[in-house]
């Protein structure tokens, strides 16, 4: 007999479309997400293209739906371990790892204020610090704290315990693991930036302005680590110049093969975030092909007329030890020019790669690492980035058919 429950992987974007969707027809659905927030890199972004929209007003509304949705069962801090069965009768084992907070807690950030450790906030990408006992982000969902095992200094400190009123804090929680029975499975776990570092002549890392564009993001965010302050990492100055590097790592042999087809979109939004800091900012937009299509062209013709684009592949970043200024080395390729540019700060386009790093073995990836379908284990869909790279609205159109799939699945035996 077909089980009518469908069990959703990631609770990014495309985890909250192919939950809501499915759970709207009617189909009881368990949403299971690794971190302690839904959300996902969406989450993390200052703006979406083309409308340059902030991204809670979509995460608001879906977790609205989720609030009012009894067919919904959520499990943050929670990874998958093991898959058996059939389409329309799967077994799911699922880990659930402890958070240290109960459901209880009110969010009053009492614990923070007596927390005497600090540790890197992740959400930022290390360029500021929390508490070990911490919200997420602002709009958390759900607005419960949690606690960073690694930081934490548990029962010998305890201030946190003492001072919480609703006696939420447990410090000795446990992981604990379950099964559920569902009738198919949507694998909606996103993606990673491409790590920066292994492109060395790049010099992220080494060089303090060298950042990435998920980075950008939340330098440009106003409740990010500067306040919505586009600054220098290495002295807090003001950003006047600034080269975009596109096809950092992508396209590339060494690196990524492919194209991730939304970071040139991603350049021209945050060349965008300059530009309305700082209406006189120089901003270089360094390019192999600028992916600008279909209905994204109107954009790019818009930004394109405010910024100077160079076609050709950057070789070489290197720094001035003495002002952190950055030197861009490149080839024009339509005038054969060697040219150096100096500039305040250089952000890098990274490119896409599905967070597939460590899925059951019923889960089927190409040789890239992105999802495909199982012949041998039907029942099971990706959907959004692991899939593919795609933008917000794409991800959002094939998760909702993956939902269609396994709505499907749990009606076909």
């Amino acid at each position: 007999m077909a089980h009518k429950s469908i069990l959703v992987v990631g609770g990014g974007v495309s985890g909250l479309t192919a939950a809501i969707e499915a759970s709207e027809v009617g189909n009881e659905v368990y949403l299971v997400e690794q971190k302690s927030y839904l959300g996902g890199r969406v989450a993390q972004m200052n703006q979406y293209f083309p409308k340059l929209c902030p991204p809670n007003c979509g995460l608001e509304i879906n977790f609205k739906r989720i609030k009012q949705n009894p067919r919904i069962k959520f499990f943050t801090l929670a990874e998958i371990e093991k898959i058996e069965g059939v389409e329309g009768d799967f077994t799911v084992t699922i880990k659930s790892n402890p958070r240290y907070v109960k459901q209880n807690c009110t969010a009053c950030g009492k614990c923070t204020e007596v927390c005497p450790v600090e540790r890197a906030n992740e959400f930022n990408y290390g360029l500021d610090k929390t508490k070990a006992i911490y919200k997420a982000h602002e709009f958390a969902f759900p607005m419960k704290y949690v606690i960073d095992e690694k930081a934490c200094l548990g029962a010998e400190c305890a201030k946190c315990v003492s001072v919480c009123q609703y006696d939420a804090i447990e410090l000795d929680m446990a992981p604990k693991s379950f099964k559920l029975n569902v009738g198919s499975i949507v694998w909606a776990t996103g993606w990673e930036p491409y790590d920066a570092k292994r492109i060395d002549y790049y010099g992220y890392g080494k060089h303090q302005n060298v950042i990435t564009n998920v980075i950008m993001e939340r330098l440009a965010a106003s409740n990010g680590p500067t306040a919505g302050k586009i600054v220098r990492p290495s002295d807090g100055k003001e950003v006047k110049t600034i080269a975009f590097v596109q096809c950092a790592g992508s396209r590339d042999e060494n690196h990524l093969p492919y194209c991730s087809g939304v970071c040139c979109m991603a350049s021209l939004k945050q060349a965008t975030y300059i530009k309305a800091k700082n209406p006189d900012s120089k901003v270089y937009m360094f390019y192999i092909d600028v992916r600008a299509m279909g209905k994204h062209e109107d954009f790019y013709s818009k930004v394109q007329g405010d910024i100077t684009m160079i076609k050709g592949k950057v070789g070489e970043i290197s720094e001035d030890p003495l002002t952190k200024d950055l030197v861009v080395q490149v080839e024009n390729q339509l005038t054969g020019e060697i040219m150096k540019e100096t500039v305040d700060m250089v952000v890098l386009a990274t490119g896409m790669v599905p967070a597939t790093s460590n899925v059951p073995d019923a889960i089927a990836c190409d040789e890239d690492g992105f999802v495909v379908p199982n012949p041998e284990q039907l029942g099971i869909y990706g959907a959004g980035c692991v899939k593919k790279p795609l933008d917000v609205s794409s991800s959002v159109k094939d998760s909702t058919s993956a939902a269609l799939k396994a709505i499907q699945s749990t009606v076909r035996r």
